[in-house]
């Protein structure tokens, strides 16, 4: 009975759809604006409206959470490890208070180099104004007045930024796993200059500013009837809006979008008198300036962060390997220079490669990568290169293999070796440390010979 009475209930519901389905342009206009709402609507997005704020703290205290003398992360009170799931069935909530230890992480790693590792940060690019975005990336005293020896550090893509290798291997084992700091010590202490690159570091956040939408023409003319319509339509938008807006963002979140340094300048123009829209170039979100209606307020704001300029060559990875390359590594004093690079590291040293061959080949002694995914084929690397790869470059990669066992490859390029997981995160600061010592050694023999 309960069955057909439902039935019954549901049944005007479906007649009136059905109706608007056959009505007219509003009609079918309000049909599609329901169709879009229910497609957008998932469980996770249900569920954001029972979440607890997303209002956590900004520093390691504050999470109760600190270092021990191990360098692993433990809960103040209890000892114990770091806990994803601190809230049950709250998977969403828990990922934003796992990213936002995340960043704290990264501002205790960028400390521990300075402070630990007596490293400089260093903005680029060199010629950046104040006001303008920057990146940095950090070197030791010496990295360009070394006369011997140079080690430079790429880490891979991700949330990862300069010193850190993995984050989730500092928050689930400690820094040793996680970060480059015991590689940088070592290196420090065998007498090589240091360059710690950090090609994520290329765009800045900012919120995404709200459009206010003015009538293009005066409506002071127009019949009442007329201007009544216009305001009742706003109103039912704006209702619509509400309505999908109390399910998509039920947290009031901050809409950021990122611009990326390089582009900024290209896409704001120099004068106020514009609107915002968004506009996708690159695969990425950036703002643009149309001059097409009344100055909007958001918009001296924006071009206060980006007057004078923009962080030329330092919009990716590989251009901020270049822009590195161009601006320090080559005015490096070191006769020899190491490169140990991880994951997307490697395909931005390859690309490097690329664009300045001749003074990779005459300064670059050795490079050690690790799971590397760079394609010789895809980033159309010449042959000259893969031959000068074979003889100086070594890839250790993830395998059940015995360490360094030789694994074969598909590519023309470096050496691939067998390294265990364990190898890969915790053991990079022995194994590479000493390839490029042996490798030093050999070029020091080659030149006796010669």
């Amino acid at each position: 009975m309960s069955i057909s009475l439902s039935s019954l209930i549901l049944l005007p519901i479906w007649i009136n759809m059905a109706q608007i389905q056959q009505g007219g342009p509003d009609e079918k206009e309000k049909t599609t604006a329901l169709k879009d709402l229910l497609s957008r609507i998932d469980l996770d997005e249900l569920m954001k409206k029972d979440e607890p704020p997303l209002d956590f703290p900004d520093t390691l205290e504050g999470f109760e959470y600190a270092f021990n003398e191990k360098g692993q992360l433990r809960h103040i009170k209890t000892g114990e490890p770091f806990v994803f799931n601190y809230r049950e069935d709250l998977h969403r909530w828990n990922q934003k208070r796992y990213e936002a230890l995340g960043e704290i992480i990264t501002k205790y790693v960028y400390e521990l180099l300075e402070k630990d590792c007596n490293l400089k940060k260093i903005s680029i690019p060199v010629d950046a104004t104040e006001s303008e975005p920057k990146s940095f990336i950090f070197m030791s005293e010496d990295a360009l007045t070394n006369p011997q020896k140079l080690m430079v550090l790429i880490h891979g893509s991700g949330v990862v930024r300069a010193g850190q290798w993995a984050r989730r291997l500092i928050i689930n084992e400690d820094l040793d796993s996680g970060t480059q700091i015991p590689f940088i010590k070592r290196a420090v202490a065998e007498g090589y200059g240091v360059i710690v690159l950090n090609p994520n570091e290329n765009y800045i956040e900012v919120e995404k500013p709200k459009i206010h939408v003015q009538s293009s023409s005066d409506s002071s003319d127009e019949p009442a009837e007329k201007r009544e319509r216009k305001d009742k339509v706003s109103k039912e938008t704006k209702k619509r809006r509400d309505f999908y807006e109390k399910y998509r963002n039920p947290q009031r979140e901050k809409e950021m979008m990122q611009l990326y340094i390089r582009d900024v300048q290209r896409h704001l123009t120099s004068t106020w008198n514009g609107r915002w829209k968004n506009n996708y170039f690159s695969s990425s979100l950036i703002l643009a300036c149309t001059c097409q209606s009344p100055s909007i307020p958001e918009i001296p704001g924006i071009l206060s962060l980006c007057f004078g300029g923009f962080c030329s060559e330092n919009g990716s990875p590989e251009e901020h390997a270049i822009y590195v390359w161009d601006h320090f590594i080559a005015q490096a004093a070191a006769e020899n220079v190491f490169f140990v690079a991880h994951s997307y590291g490697g395909l931005a040293f390859v690309e490097l490669m690329i664009q300045r061959e001749a003074d990779v080949k005459n300064k670059v002694t050795a490079v050690a990568l690790t799971d590397s995914v760079h394609n010789v084929w895809h980033q159309e690397a010449g042959k000259t290169i893969r031959e000068w790869m074979r003889e100086n470059c070594c890839n250790w990669v993830s395998s059940s293999e015995p360490l360094d066992t030789s694994v074969e490859s598909m590519l023309p390029d470096c050496p691939r070796v067998s390294a265990d997981r364990q190898t890969l995160d915790c053991g990079k600061t022995c194994k590479i440390a000493s390839y490029a010592k042996e490798t030093e050694q050999f070029k020091e023999q080659q030149q006796e010979w010669i």
